[in-house]
């Protein structure tokens, strides 16, 4: 059989991992030139690049008047975990899990923390819990978007207003990408590596009024490491909350995140963030309902990831293989890619079903998925006449 002829079109920018993600259009090492460097982060121009950060983010992404948002140590999953640590155990809690870092969550709260009261609400791959189970007269976790599932929560409605819990929310694939309902968020997490293409290990934790009430008014059963420590006698020690970070920031990273987040207010902040990630996604979902051989592993339309956008094999391709099969035929087809020089990183996260995981967020082009999808169907097409011929 005749391969069949390579697309003429490649993308420009062959970055589509869905973390660390590709960094911002016209990027260049000379924006990291006025770093910060070789000083201490305490010095007051430190502290003021630091405070520059917290205040950007605020403002990009709308942030009530009366939150407070701090640099944290660990990228998303630090400041995730701070969150838990210092807060859980003053209720019972409703975990909510339906991908790889829910169950991480799930995990911590009962076997770490060994939380006595802990109710889990499970999805499979491509589904999302009973949202209309989730009782708000306890704490409540979950994923706001499942990076490895590629599934969503559907909007924050859900959400009860008049809650006596709390609400954490690890929001690091849908901040900057997906509209947020502040009014229903207590705490949320998220890291620079993921919508805006920062670099990695930095965490940014937001906290609603009523968390901050949590944190002054409890204090867990168990030791704090000293990274998670955000209260002092019982009052929170507000200076995390203004650039004065628990442990020593990059102040390269610190440059670049406010390098991406000029680039944002540029382009019209929040808003025109995510109409540039819903532009991208649509490209893959209406070309993988066209494809016949692959399909988006969300099963309800309403809740697609606008970010990682995870698809499947599907019809007559995925029915002739078995699973094994499948996670072959999906790793081919990325390695292909990537000796093509076409896409790097798009092979399903090692907990998920085998998928191909595309990210589709703000600082991607939308020509660049336009050409990526004639090329998925070439390696394809090339890949499975491989594995048959070799079968």
């Amino acid at each position: 059989m005749t391969a069949p002829p390579k697309p003429g079109r490649r993308p420009g920018n062959v970055h589509f991992s869905s973390g660390p993600c590709a960094k911002r259009p016209g990027w260049s090492s000379k924006v990291l030139d006025n770093a910060f460097l070789g000083r201490s982060h305490r010095a007051k121009e430190g502290k003021a690049r630091l405070k520059l950060a917290i205040e950007k983010t605020k403002a990009v992404l709308g942030l009530p008047g009366d939150y407070l948002c701090a640099i944290v140590p660990g990228s998303d999953t630090g400041a995730f975990e701070m969150a838990m640590w210092t807060m859980l155990g003053a209720r019972g809690v409703d975990a909510l899990a339906w991908e790889s870092f829910g169950h991480g969550w799930v995990n911590d709260a009962v076997k770490q923390l060994k939380l006595a009261d802990v109710r889990v609400l499970k999805a499979e791959y491509g589904a999302i819990p009973d949202l209309a189970q989730v009782d708000f007269g306890r704490d409540v976790l979950f994923t706001a978007n499942g990076t490895t599932s590629g599934v969503r929560v559907p909007g924050y409605d859900w959400i009860a207003a008049d809650r006596q819990g709390l609400t954490f929310a690890d929001a690091t694939s849908a901040a900057f990408a997906q509209p947020i309902d502040w009014t229903k968020i207590d705490v949320a997490t998220f890291s620079w590596q993921k919508a805006l293409g920062g670099e990695a290990a930095h965490g940014m934790l937001v906290l609603s009024p009523r968390a901050v009430a949590r944190l002054e008014s409890y204090a867990p059963a168990w030791p704090l490491p000293k990274v998670f420590r955000l209260t002092s006698g019982g009052k929170l020690i507000k200076g995390v909350f203004e650039g004065e970070t628990i442990n020593t920031p990059s102040m390269l990273c610190v440059e670049d995140y406010l390098d991406a987040l000029g680039w944002a207010e540029r382009l019209g902040g929040v808003e025109a963030l995510i109409a540039r990630a819903d532009a991208n996604a649509k490209v893959l979902w209406d070309w993988s309902d066209r494809s016949g051989w692959l399909k988006n592993l969300a099963v309800d339309p309403a809740t697609r990831s606008n970010t990682s956008v995870c698809l499947r094999l599907a019809g007559d391709v995925a029915g002739r293989l078995s699973a094994d099969g499948q996670a072959a035929l999906v790793k081919a087809i990325g390695q292909r890619l990537e000796s093509e020089g076409v896409a790097m990183d798009i092979v399903n996260h090692r907990d998920a079903p085998a998928s191909l995981r595309i990210w589709t967020g703000a600082t991607i082009e939308q020509s660049d998925l336009e050409s990526l999808v004639a090329w998925l169907d070439w390696a394809f097409a090339v890949e499975s006449a491989r594995l048959a011929k070799a079968a």
